[in-house]
């Protein structure tokens, strides 16, 4: 072994980044149209501001007073949601779950249960309702009505800032400041992403830059939409010059009738569950709603840099996952314990290289960055810079500054909601 060998921490090891050039899967392959988008009353998908230091309260509730540390944890998460690897045997490995049980002695058992929100909130909400362990010490769920629910009805552990160094030494700053969880007492965030346009310019013929391409009639029956009003509703309204977050009734209703326009003037080929990627990439429509990761993964799956894509000049959404705690958890020292692990640059990096979407450690980019200058393999090094310099993984600040929230709606409004852009969607 060489010094440099010696030297490089076990994040950089070549057998941290395999499957780099293979093709990668989005945390959304998972989704299976409006059966998560269904449920319109998402919240504030994450702050935009300045940094803030970590809570000074001396308070600990009473999980925290008597958890001690066990040597084990029961994580679940989303599909194809954390990095993987091969061994010998041909089994699934993940690399960074490895190192983090040689850091800590903590093992994990690690799950991909979630596939969307709406259904695995129905499944865990009957056992925490009887105060019951749901069997995870970890779950992933992203902003939203599930993630005010869980709030609401007391079903999370309350985070001790104590045990979170790296998450408020590290977090970018608009994580801290997010307005579903003002002081991250119950969440930290696993990844986030955006929602703006996909478009293959060798069909379209020119650069698309505004939600207004998504009526231009050169691509009548080209153009696809998804089948989710969440997305579709709160995208229209940023569309129209309106600030979802800020939205009324009757905005939601201008929103839908320009929507009502482009489906019955024949602009929409198709309201698209997640497959909207995969006629994107075969050219049965040429500009599409999509999701930011899913253009990155499509690219470097097909080897190709065909799709692109775009937030509006209106402006685009944005959404976070997030890791917390549900009551009852019988491993919570454990739990937390990760959760401020993946806030270390080095293993944020990992997570990065494999998942495509918005890392919420924005100083993972120069641990890429330092991997891609020493590494040897030309497809590998290719993999890491088309990481480090994607503005999918780690938007500038003006990216984000483009970005709405999903409009916060009460249980009387997301009937409405549900009215208003249901009518639009022909699935």
């Amino acid at each position: 072994m060489s010094d440099t060998d010696r030297d490089r921490p076990s994040y950089l090891d070549p057998s941290f980044l395999r499957g780099l050039t293979q093709a990668r899967f989005s945390r959304r392959t998972a989704l299976k149209g409006a059966g998560m988008l269904s449920a319109a009353g998402f919240l504030a998908a994450c702050g935009i501001g300045g940094k803030t230091s970590a809570p000074t309260s001396a308070h600990v509730n009473w999980v925290w007073d008597k958890a001690t540390k066990a040597g084990t944890l029961d994580f679940a998460n989303w599909p194809l949601y954390i990095d993987t690897g091969t061994d010998a045997a041909g089994n699934t490995t993940y690399p960074s779950l490895e190192q983090f049980t040689k850091d800590t002695g903590i093992k994990v058992n690690y799950s991909e249960p979630i596939q969307d929100d709406a259904s695995f909130f129905a499944k865990i909400a009957p056992t925490l309702q009887q105060g019951a362990s749901t069997g995870y010490d970890i779950i992933v769920i992203t902003n939203g009505i599930q993630m005010s629910n869980l709030q609401l009805k007391h079903w999370l552990v309350e985070l001790d800032p104590s045990k979170m160094p790296n998450f408020f030494k590290n977090a970018a700053p608009r994580l801290l400041t997010r307005s579903f969880d003002v002081g991250n007492k119950f969440t930290m965030p696993w990844q986030s992403g955006f929602t703006g346009i996909g478009y293959n310019p060798s069909r379209t013929g020119r650069d698309i830059t505004s939600f207004q391409d998504l009526f231009d009639p050169a691509f009548k029956g080209k153009v696809g939409m998804f089948a989710g009003n969440q997305d579709t509703g709160n995208l229209a309204l940023v569309g129209i010059g309106v600030k979802p977050e800020k939205s009324t009734p009757a905005d939601w209703q201008r929103a839908a009738d320009k929507l009502k326009q482009q489906r019955d003037g024949g602009i929409v080929r198709k309201y698209y569950d997640q497959s909207y990627i995969k006629a994107l990439a075969a050219g049965d429509t040429w500009i599409s709603m999509a999701w930011s990761g899913d253009i990155f993964q499509a690219n470097l799956s097909a080897g190709n840099n065909d799709l692109k894509f775009v937030i509006p000049v209106e402006g685009g959404l944005i959404w976070t996952d997030n890791m917390c705690i549900p009551v009852g958890a019988a491993h919570p020292v454990d739990a937390i314990t990760y959760m401020d692990y993946v806030y270390q640059p080095e293993v944020a990096a990992t997570l990065a290289e494999y998942i495509d979407y918005i890392t919420p450690v924005p100083g993972a980019k120069a641990i890429i960055e330092q991997q891609a200058a020493t590494e040897p393999d030309k497809d590998t090094k290719a993999a890491l810079l088309g990481t480090s310099e994607s503005p999918l993984v780690f938007p500038p600040a003006g990216e984000l500054a483009q970005t709405s929230y999903y409009r916060d709606l009460t249980t009387s409004e997301a009937t409405q909601w549900n009215a208003i852009f249901n009518s639009v969607i022909i699935t």
